[in-house]
């Protein structure tokens, strides 16, 4: 029997994260996934994107004739700069997250749990992400974190989680997930289901997902 609901594309994850942004605050999107994000805030809106090697006011990536070779985020990947947007040195842009100056983070992760602990690097013989990276610092210093994943692994395991199986970023640093089937606020009761993508009912849910879970209440 086939499924009667679609999952959200990486674009769409993003995009869904993007809408919940509130005005004026001050965002660092982590590698890979999460840069998605920029792309979908528009310019009128006061959202300003923070790369941790030194860029702030970071815009959307760049189209073909935008392309500034010189201008890249921390995961080396080709961005642009909004109007009023200006670099630093490294060291002023730590100090920023570790300052409290960031509004929201926005994180990929291999596994979130039900308090909110995160786990979202891997060591690697390469030394090629996810390694730990700045994440570490965000987790701890910026105002909020949201995480943008994969509901399960490409095998089908559950990322959410009642305990993080892989060594923690962080603990109980999460407030919201946002994934490719759902997104799910971190309460002190565990995960409470806030979106579902159309046609997936909550026990669809519960069954790809290793957690309890909780729907939020119109």
């Amino acid at each position: 029997m086939s499924q009667a609901y679609k999952p959200y594309d990486r674009r769409q994850m993003a995009a869904r994260a993007a809408k919940d942004i509130p005005e004026g605050w001050y965002v660092n999107l982590g590698i890979g996934l999460p840069t998605l994000v920029a792309d979908f805030v528009p310019v009128e809106r006061e959202v300003v994107f923070h790369s941790e090697n030194g860029v702030l006011g970071m815009g959307p990536a760049p189209k073909d004739n935008e392309i500034n070779p010189w201008l890249i985020n921390a995961g080396k990947a080709l961005v642009t700069l909004r109007n009023g947007g200006s670099y630093c040195h490294h060291a002023d842009s730590f100090a920023m997250i570790r300052g409290g100056h960031i509004d929201l983070c926005v994180l990929g992760a291999f596994q979130v749990a039900e308090n909110g602990d995160i786990a979202n690097w891997a060591t690697s013989e390469n030394d090629t992400a996810p390694a730990v990276g700045g994440a570490m610092d965000l987790a701890a210093g910026a105002k909020n974190l949201w995480v943008l994943m994969e509901h399960t692994t490409k095998q089908g395991e559950p990322k959410l989680v009642r305990q993080c199986s892989y060594p923690l970023t962080a603990p109980g640093a999460v407030s919201r997930v946002y994934t490719n089937l759902a997104v799910l606020d971190v309460t002190p009761d565990g995960f409470l289901v806030r979106d579902m993508v159309q046609g997936l009912t909550l026990d669809e849910l519960q069954r790809v997902t290793d957690a309890p879970l909780k729907l939020a209440t119109q």
